[in-house]
């Protein structure tokens, strides 16, 4: 009888198979499947960065089997290697190596690797010092608001869309997942409840003008008067989503909620419509009110607090400088004069 001691090969994680997994992941075996599943399903909530995330570790791990690398063997000049020879900007190296840095130390906490090789790599450096959304000036907001018809419920609906975007700063996805109990009356004032990413909660009062948009939307559309259902199986309440998407030519709304894809695209038609060439989009209104609230002379930290950044540096991104060079200081240069 041999008393060698044998590895056994944990299966991959039930349910789930290897399909899908890079060859290096499932090779590492069972627990490295299920540290791949734990990791993109489980830690990072935001579908957009999921994606992104995902798509930048399947390229360095493709990589890496091309260069005959196994997972636990990766080292950090492997991924120093990797960086420089990635094509693209100093951002899109940034976020792979956030990307690899998750990753790997969910790897390291698991037992997978032994240390976390992209912790070791080098910081990519990339200062931005603006940001790259274009900003939406007051002159074409008023020319995409003139484009709607106001007089039909799917125009009243965009109209209220655009203007919550405008009074309140807040990232399209949250406006987009509004629900008829997240417009209520506190004291003194109308609030909106909007819900976040990365599971974050903001209160925002109510604008005037806004809330006189908000109560002939509830009226008309009638989402006001609309009886809430619990779901037979779960018996948690079913939403009542605010912004619906449109039943064709119609003119009425139909349940399925609309997300903030369907807004970005709507607001894309009003600004065709309304002959604004610039790619001006949902997220074009922070920009706006960042720049606008600091030309009032508005304390950053307040701004920050609007938006919902938790680094002021991401605040000080959507600030646009409105200071150009201008001929007074060119002429002002005396090399050669």
């Amino acid at each position: 009888m041999s008393h060698e001691l044998v590895v056994a090969e944990q299966a991959p994680p039930p349910g789930r198979g290897g399909e899908g997994l890079p060859a290096l992941v499932a090779r590492a075996g069972g627990p490295a499947a299920q540290a791949w599943t734990d990791f993109f399903d489980g830690k990072v909530r935001n579908r957009h960065t999921r994606k992104a995330y995902q798509q930048s570790v399947r390229h360095f791990l493709a990589w890496s089997e091309g260069e005959q690398l196994e997972l636990p063997r990766i080292m950090a000049g492997d991924v120093g290697r990797y960086l420089s020879q990635l094509s693209g900007g100093p951002s899109k190296k940034k976020r792979t190596l956030a990307a690899l840095r998750r990753f790997f130390r969910v790897l390291v906490e698991r037992h997978i690797c032994l240390i976390n090789p992209a912790a070791e790599a080098e910081t990519v450096r990339y200062d931005m010092v603006e940001g790259k959304t274009p900003e939406i000036t007051d002159a074409q907001f008023r020319a995409i608001l003139a484009s709607i018809d106001a007089t039909n419920l799917v125009g009243l609906r965009d109209r209220l869309i655009l203007q919550t975007l405008a009074y309140t700063g807040t990232r399209v996805g949250a406006v987009a997942a509004l629900q008829r109990q997240h417009y209520y009356e506190a004291p003194g004032q109308w609030m909106l409840h909007f819900d976040e990413k990365r599971g974050k909660s903001r209160e925002i009062p109510v604008a005037h003008d806004l809330k006189v948009l908000f109560d002939e939307y509830l009226e008309r559309s009638g989402v006001k008067e609309e009886k809430r259902t619990r779901d037979p199986k779960t018996g948690e309440w079913d939403p009542l989503f605010l912004f619906r998407t449109a039943a064709g030519r119609t003119g009425q709304l139909k349940k399925t909620p609309m997300s903030g894809n369907d807004v970005y695209k709507m607001m894309r038609r009003h600004a065709e419509k309304a002959g604004i060439g610039v790619r001006v989009s949902p997220h074009s209104f922070r920009v706006a009110i960042a720049t606008d609230l600091h030309d009032q002379g508005v304390p950053t930290d307040e701004i920050q607090t609007l938006l919902g950044h938790s680094d002021v540096r991401t605040t000080n991104l959507y600030k646009r400088n409105r200071r150009g060079v201008t001929r007074n200081l060119v002429e002002r240069i005396r090399l050669g004069r």
